[in-house]
Parts: structure tokens; sequence; C-alpha cells
């Protein structure tokens, strides 16, 4: 979908490579400057898949050049260090988009370019603790704890830059203009919390955790089984609640019959962990999915892949000797490619440098000098 869109990606942690192969799965031809003398992770770094490499030392007046040379045949940039250090680098939107207008650069932080928290470190859980997507993540009385990198570095972070970059793309294709994308993980996990700020602006999502139909009710938990595994339950809807009851034999029970009554709903979470408890979770699969009761067991990631509707879609595949996602999302007519390879430092400098006009005698001299 994206074949024709060249992406420049300077070497970064999480989020911003996260992008960079979340646009390279969908086609899009995404270089990758690495530093020169920088640790090579091997096949464990999924996040660099379908990607080609060249490794730079951009201390260098020479690397910068090539850095430049390259950002003005692509269409966007990634970049995810603090405020101000590509401008250090000489490697700013100015001089970028001095050599390219239509680039559209990417900047990919966790507080922001601006603002008190701008220029101080931070983590996932912190971001989205700030923006307020942490919040409903725990049970009453208990921690919160969101995802690990899911809510803030991934959602928040690597899908909006995403979501910038194609749009600024789409601009600058018809103005010529290109534009500078400042995607923060607080503002992208905020965002996401509008869906939850509509139930709350009902009523229905007070500021107390555990209260909720989504953070503290019996019917949308999830819940220990017999032999230590988990199973998930959600059937927010009456009809499917009903189906629920009927499958454990509680139709007649008059308290769970009352679904929305919240005064109700610790005492019914115990029930639920007790009835739970008396089967394994394949006994509990085998009652319940494929129903309409909301259903799914709660799967380790090796267990995931081989679950059959994500064996059927083909969603996990271990390639290269890694389990990893297929790309996603899907396009009618044509099925998920199988992961390309990760590429190792530099391995791609010379195609790269002869697509941007150097020839083999300045090649081996920028080696010979250190610069690649």
């Amino acid at each position: 979908m994206l074949q024709g869109v060249r992406i420049v990606e300077f070497e970064g942690l999480g989020p911003g490579p996260f992008c960079g192969m979340l646009l390279a799965d969908l086609g899009a031809d995404v270089i990758l400057i690495e530093r020169k003398g920088g640790a090579d992770a091997g096949k464990a770094a999924i996040y660099k898949r379908g990607k080609r490499s060249i490794a730079l030392d951009l201390k260098n007046d020479d690397a910068k050049k090539i850095a430049l040379d390259i950002i003005a045949s692509s269409d966007a940039l990634i970049e995810g260090l603090r405020p101000g250090v590509m401008e250090r680098l000489g490697l700013g939107p100015d001089e970028a988009r001095a050599r390219n207008r239509k680039l559209v650069y990417g900047r990919l932080t966790g507080w922001g370019q601006t603002g008190p928290l701008s220029h101080t470190a931070g983590h996932d859980i912190n971001y989205a603790s700030l923006s307020g997507a942490a919040w409903y993540a725990g049970s009453e009385g208990e921690a919160p704890v969101p995802p690990p990198t899911l809510v803030g570095d991934v959602g928040g972070g690597a899908l909006y830059l995403a979501i910038g970059i194609l749009a600024g793309i789409m601009r600058a294709r018809e103005t010529g203009e290109g534009t500078v994308v400042d995607a923060a993980i607080v503002d992208g996990s905020a965002h996401m919390m509008n869906l939850l700020y509509s139930v709350r602006a009902a009523g229905a999502m007070p500021d107390a955790r555990g209260r909720s139909m989504l953070d503290g009710a019996h019917f949308y938990s999830a819940y220990e089984c017999a032999d230590g595994g988990w199973i998930s339950i959600g059937p927010l809807e009456p009809k499917f609640y009903a189906e629920l009851l009927e499958k454990l034999d509680l139709s007649a029970d008059a308290d769970f019959a009352a679904q929305y009554d919240g005064s109700k709903w610790p005492a019914l979470k115990k029930r639920f962990a007790e009835i739970f408890k008396t089967r394994s979770r394949d006994d509990w699969t085998k009652l319940l999915e494929g129903t309409d009761v909301c259903f799914a067991p709660v799967l380790a990631p090796s267990e995931a892949a081989a679950h059959p509707h994500m064996k059927a879609r083909g969603v996990l595949k271990e390639a290269n000797g890694v389990l990893q996602a297929l790309a996603a999302p899907r396009f009618d007519g044509a099925a998920p490619a199988d992961p390309k390879p990760v590429p190792s430092p530099g391995q791609h400098a010379e195609e790269i440098l002869a697509e941007i006009g150097v020839d083999d005698r300045a090649i081996a001299a920028w080696r010979e000098a250190g610069v690649l």
C-alpha cells in the first residue's frame, strides 16, 4: 500500500523504530540511519525488519552530508531523540526542509517538543500516568499498571506518529509543502481516552477506580481457573450476559439477574471467582468459546500463536527463529506477507549511497576515513 514512499529513520529506541517497522510492513522503503559502531541486536530486533540500514558517524561533517542527501530524496523522516538533539547535530527541521520542502519531519517524544517537562526523561508508564490513560488500569484498591509499552509507546506514540506522517505526506503531495509532526506520547495516550471520556461524561465512568462496568463489574473481568490458567469474560450487553448465565446454569439466580446493580458487583465477582476456579481453562474454553458470551482464554504469546483462530488468520509466525506478528491492518485481496529480514547495521550502505549518486571511489574513501 505504501510502495513508492520513502522514509528515513534515525536510530532510536522503542516507539520510533516501531513506527518505522509499521510503515515498512505496509510497503514503504524505510532507510535506517544507525550509529556507526553501535551494538547489533541481531534477529531479536524485530522492529528493524524490512528496513535498509546504513551506519554513519553523525559527528562527522561528511556523514551529515550523506544524511542530508538521503533526506533530500525522502518523503518523511522519523526521529525520537530529546528536543534539540537533532538541531545540535545540524539535522533539525530547518536544515532538513531546506534540502527538501516536501519533507514530513516526524518527531516522537514522551512529553512533546514544548512544555515544562519536554526536556526531562520518562518512559511509557510515566506518560500514560500523566495523561490519565493509566488511571483505570487496575482494580479498586490495587496499583494501576498499564500494559507495558502498549498504551504509551505503541498506542499513544508510534501509531499517532504514523498517522501524522501519512497525513503530512498526503498534504505535501497536494501542496508541495511538508510539515513537522510533533507526536507526543502524552498527547496520543490522552487522545485515546476520548472513548472513555464519552462514557465518563454520561456518568458511567467515575474517577473512583474499580467502580465502572469496565473495571469493576463481575461480568467484565479475568478469572483464575482450577489449573492456574486465566480466562476473560466481557458480556456488557444484556443479551450476551443472559447467554453467559445460561451456560453457567445461573439464569434463575436473582442476584445475577440484576446485571447493572453496582452494589452487588463485589459479591458477584467473588461468586464468579469461585465458579471459574472449579474447572480448568481448557474446560471453560470448550464450554464458552465460539458463543456470544464474549469470552477468550488469557494466553501467553507462545500459546496465542497456536490458537486455532490466530493460526487460521496467520496472525503470529516464527520467522528467522523469532516469534512475531505479521503486518496489520489487512487489505482486500492481499494476505499479509511473511516478515522481512532484520538488517545488520550498515548492510545496505553501498546501494543506498549509489541511489543518491555516490560513486564507488567515494564510498571506499569514506570507509577508509571512518565515515561509514
